[in-house]
Formats: structure tokens, sequence, C-alpha cells
């Protein structure tokens, strides 16, 4: 069986935001490599008991991280069925990562809710996804 044949022809949309999120990944993990040799703090030490920008550098991907393996399995089932739809949302959460990490590098916590309309984009996959859950169980 081709998968060419078996995916929608617009998944293609959803490969790239997949791509636009391993860049953000990689983006927000060099800012916390460049935060540990700025403010000294050495592997394996996540946090320092001094510098409260790095904390927040830190925090910024290391909650992306947190949330990362759900996003993408349900951005993936989302989009087996919407896939421009499980896109657009999908650019939705990965952009507001970068919003987030932004505002959270500032050093004022409160500053990563700049991101905050991410949750568009991550709810958004999660309500596609349990409509694809209900027309697989034959309840649509």
């Amino acid at each position: 069986m081709d998968i060419l044949t078996v995916l929608p022809s617009s998944f293609g949309y959803v490969i790239f935001i997949y791509l636009y999120s391993w860049t953000m990944l990689g983006y927000l993990g060099v800012k916390v490599s460049a935060a540990r040799k700025k403010y000294d703090v050495q592997y394996p030490t996540m946090y320092s008991d001094k510098e409260k920008v790095f904390n927040c550098i830190q925090r910024a991907h290391q909650n992306t991280l947190e949330v990362y393996p759900q996003w993408l399995v349900f951005q993936t089932i989302a989009a087996l069925v919407y896939p421009l739809t499980a896109s657009v949302l999908g650019a939705i959460w990965v952009t507001s990562r970068f919003s987030y990490a932004w505002g959270y590098y500032t050093g004022d916590p409160a500053k990563r809710m700049n991101g905050a309309y991410g949750y568009i984009g991550y709810f958004g996959v999660i309500i596609l996804s349990i409509s694809v859950a209900l027309q697989l169980i034959g309840v649509f």
C-alpha cells in the first residue's frame, strides 16, 4: 500500500507544520544553551538558585517539551481527517510557543501569557480528534 494514496493529498501541509514545530523546538533549545553559558548554569543543573531569567528561559523550553508529545498525537489524529484545519491550528499552536517563550524570556513569568492564544490551536486539534474518534465508532 502506497502511503501517498492513503493519506489525504493536503497532508503535506501537516508535514510542513511538523517541520515548523521541529524548528521551534530547536530554537528554544539553542536559547537554553546560550543562557547556560551567559548565566553559568552547568549541566546537569536544571534551574539556577541565582538567575531568575535563566529559569524563565529554561521553563519556556521545558514546558513546551512537556506538552509537545500530546500535541503531536492530537495533531496527527486530527490531520488524518481534517488536514487543512489541523494545519492552521498547528501553525497557531507552534507560533504561540514563540510568543510564550519571548514573553517568558523577559524574566517576568506573567508575560508568558502572550502565547495564550495557542490554546486555540491546542484545544482545536483535541476537539477534532474527538470528532475523528466519534466518527470511527459510528456516532457521526
